[in-house]
């Protein structure tokens, strides 16, 4: 057992796996690193490409590494799981042989989560929120925590037209639910997430953020990734780039962070640490 405990003052916000525990105050930032040959945003390394961008995002000051193997933007294809499975977990192992850093494997296949906890990954990010009984019984046989994402339909159509009556109301409830069936499943953990962009038109998104501390009033940690997602091109009246939507995000998660986020999944690390200090100290 270890514990990683960043010095802030109670209460802290925990998160629990069978080896470790992560306590903190103040949000954390999970950098993303994509192992795939089509992300929205970056991705089409090599091995020692990933390596060094996952090392450098640890740098940078990331807390956790988000490893995927499979592109989730709207309207990718799926890959099976033996693709997967040499996407990610050479990488897994080449960044233990080198960091110490928390490793989040980003899968909705029960086959390839077990693979990563086996390789050393400490937690499981599922977008399709633990709705498989397999991957439930994977992390609770590993004693790893994991993310709990929201999704309406699957990457490939969820974005043709997604419908709401109460987009928090049903989010939170499809949250809070998976949640207690994950901890009598037996997982030690569990982070919350609203899944900004699967599933939502621009209101639906914006209506989640504006209305986070109805999740955030739960007693899990929640996460928010809504790094260079499209919706803040729309916002800005102009269809930026992946890239150009950076400082976007940083804004977006401000907004989160004031409702009570614990942890941020974003792409660009620096930029958001440096916001976040700043943020911190005024």
């Amino acid at each position: 057992m270890f514990s990683l405990n960043f010095g802030f003052p109670a209460p802290h916000t925990v998160l629990r796996g069978s080896l470790y525990q992560l306590t903190w105050e103040k949000p954390l930032l999970m950098g993303v690193v994509n192992v795939t040959p089509d992300s929205f945003s970056d991705g089409g390394r090599d091995l020692l490409g990933n390596l060094e961008h996952a090392l450098k995002l640890e740098d940078d000051g990331a807390d956790v590494l988000d490893i995927g193997g499979e592109s989730t933007r709207p309207g990718a294809v799926p890959v099976d799981v033996e693709t997967e499975l040499e996407r990610v977990i050479p990488l897994i192992e080449a960044i233990k042989s080198r960091s110490s850093a928390l490793i989040s494997i980003d899968t909705r296949k029960p086959e390839v989560a077990q693979a990563a906890l086996r390789a050393g990954a400490h937690l499981v990010n599922d977008i399709t929120g633990l709705t498989n009984p397999a991957m439930l019984e994977v992390c609770a046989r590993f004693g790893a925590p994991a993310v709990v994402m929201h999704m309406q339909g699957q990457p490939q159509t969820m974005q043709r037209s997604p419908q709401y009556g109460d987009v928090v109301l049903e989010v939170l409830e499809f949250l809070a639910f998976q949640a207690t069936q994950a901890l009598a499943a037996g997982l030690p953990g569990v982070l919350l997430d609203p899944g900004i962009g699967f599933g939502k038109k621009l209101e639906h998104n914006l209506a989640l953020l504006r209305g986070l501390e109805r999740l955030t009033a739960l007693p899990y940690p929640v996460l928010v990734g809504a790094s260079r997602k499209s919706f803040i091109g729309r916002l800005t009246g102009s269809e930026l780039s992946a890239l150009e939507r950076d400082p976007g995000s940083v804004a977006v998660h401000l907004g989160c962070v004031a409702r009570g986020a614990a942890m941020l999944r974003v792409h660009n690390v620096r930029m958001h640490k440096q916001a976040l200090e700043v943020w911190d100290a005024v």
